[in-house]
């Protein structure tokens, strides 16, 4: 029991990691209809920033996270204003190969500017531990898990609950028909790129604990995002986090329960069984045209 509690708790906070990345990617596709493939290459560069910031200021682990998140917001408006907005009349599949440019581009200044070396960035809460029944949880992990599911919630309820997120779910049915009813939809895509620029340093941050901030750091990340994206459906905000905490929990159980080697290897061949016979995802549904 201990032992399936730790792999639990340890699911958690990878599927919270996993989650806010695929949030991120969703919101960007939703009001833009476009996969952002530079998702996780935008919340590499802000970790840098937050970092680099700690390091050269010796400030609070909080006022860097903040500067972070900050930094990435601003540099989700500049991609969207600079880049998005002007190749708004191209096709999806070429708006998702400019994404793909931007992967490049971070990747290639990141170390221009912060050095190849990787940098150590702590965790939120450096140090205890919580016992529960057995299973021992650090305060961090908790942190973690918490900061993840209670952001998703506020951001859930500001979609369902205020004018701004009626705009955004307006804008994400139709945007020629928000355009119509006065919905000032540039912004609503401007402020979805930033935000989810914000979500995507978050994750990266939540992460560089464990394995330092590098410019591969969310590779993976963005990896599991998009799987979750298309486990939950698109169709859905809250579809692809729920597919986050499902592949965050089929890792490590499978790697502890089967197989250590194989484990993340069975975790594609399953979902791409489950994406065989239900194509549009856990929440997604099957969108018929009519004529």
């Amino acid at each position: 029991m201990s032992t399936f509690l730790q792999l639990l708790f340890s699911s958690l906070e990878t599927g919270s990691v996993y989650a806010l990345a695929a949030l991120g990617i969703i919101i960007i596709f939703r009001t833009s209809r476009m996969t952002n493939f530079a998702q996780g290459s935008i919340g590499m560069f802000n970790a840098f920033i937050a970092t680099f910031f700690l390091m050269k200021t010796g400030s609070n682990t909080f006022i860097a996270v903040l500067v972070g998140m900050v930094s990435a917001f601003l540099s989700g408006i500049l991609v969207d204003m600079v880049i998005m907005r002007r190749s708004k009349n191209i096709s999806p599949i070429s708006k998702q190969m400019i994404t793909f440019g931007l992967i490049m581009l971070f990747l290639g200044v990141a170390p221009m500017v912060f050095g190849s070396s990787p940098l150590s960035f702590p965790r939120f809460v450096s140090t205890g531990s919580v016992e529960i029944v057995g299973a021992s949880v650090t305060y961090n992990a908790i942190f973690n898990i918490t900061v993840g599911v209670v952001l998703m919630l506020c951001l859930f309820y500001f979609l369902q609950k205020t004018k701004w997120g009626l705009a955004v779910r307006v804008t994400a049915s139709n945007e020629e028909t928000a355009q119509l009813m006065g919905v000032p939809t540039k912004n609503v895509t401007m402020g979805a790129w930033a935000v989810a620029a914000a979500l995507g340093a978050l994750s990266a941050l939540m992460l560089a604990p464990a394995i330092s901030v590098n410019v591969s750091m969310m590779d993976n990340v963005q990896i599991y995002a998009l799987i979750a994206c298309v486990l939950g459906g698109f169709q859905t905000f809250y579809g692809p986090v729920i597919g986050a905490y499902i592949i965050g929990l089929s890792k490590n159980m499978l790697s502890y329960y089967v197989s250590s080697t194989w484990g993340n290897s069975l975790v594609y061949v399953l979902f791409l069984l489950f994406i065989i016979f239900r194509p549009n995802g856990i929440i997604g549904k099957k969108r018929i045209k009519k004529v």
